[in-house]
């Protein structure tokens, strides 16, 4: 083997890009995953909407209980008669908290046509209830002040959008490759993107660092 140093090959620069986007992926999907997996409570409303028009309270004696209508057994074994003795009895919060339970063991198929129908595939957040008290107030935002001028929010994004962007072709590029990115990091990056979530600076920051790396 000559002792000259050789000339940096089209493979080598591959495998490096490559090795950057994997970076980016992986860092921006673990970053990510709290925005675009967890439940949120309009996707429970949104549930309750659709199984029981949206009564939290309902008992119409076909077995089934409360806005998420949960049978006996399933509310009993997930913890429910912690709060109440049947879902209809327990409020919104707590019904919520049972139900995050239900859809870590059984999955969104625990409300099969409702569920399939919304396209509801989020996943669960370990939740707890909050104290009861005698009425529970409904926060309403005070208006906000000192509004950023369109530019400057723009200006909050604009490092995010680029590094998506750049990710979209450098995904591109190692799926032309052969290399397969799970198609897990992209679901989320593509409901961050469809969301508008801002990076972390971290993310941001090894991508400055970083893209000249990737394909332009």
């Amino acid at each position: 083997m000559s002792g000259r140093h050789r000339k940096p090959t089209n493979t080598g620069r591959t495998v490096a890009k490559v090795a950057v986007t994997s970076a980016i992926v992986g860092g921006a999907g673990v970053a990510l995953a709290g925005h675009a997996s967890a439940a949120s409570d309009q996707d429970w409303d949104r549930l309750a909407q659709c199984e029981s028009g949206g009564n939290w309270s309902t008992n119409t004696g076909n077995g089934f209980h409360g806005g998420l209508q949960f049978s006996q057994g399933t509310w009993a074994s997930h913890g429910g008669t912690e709060y109440a003795a049947s879902a209809n009895q327990a409020t919104r919060e707590q019904q919520i908290v049972v139900a995050e339970k239900v859809l870590s063991t059984q999955g969104w198929s625990a409300w099969p046509s409702c569920s399939s129908s919304l396209g509801l595939h989020s996943g669960a957040t370990i939740r707890s209830a909050p104290a009861p008290t005698q009425s529970t107030p409904r926060w309403n935002p005070a208006p906000q002040a000192d509004t950023p001028s369109a530019p400057q929010a723009q200006a909050q994004t604009d490092g995010s959008q680029e590094v998506f962007q750049a990710v979209d072709k450098a995904v591109a590029v190692a799926q032309s490759q052969g290399i397969q990115v799970p198609q897990q990091a992209l679901d989320v990056l593509n409901a961050a993107k469809a969301n508008n979530v801002k990076l972390d600076p971290s993310i941001v920051n090894f991508f400055e660092a970083n893209k000249g790396m990737l394909p332009h």
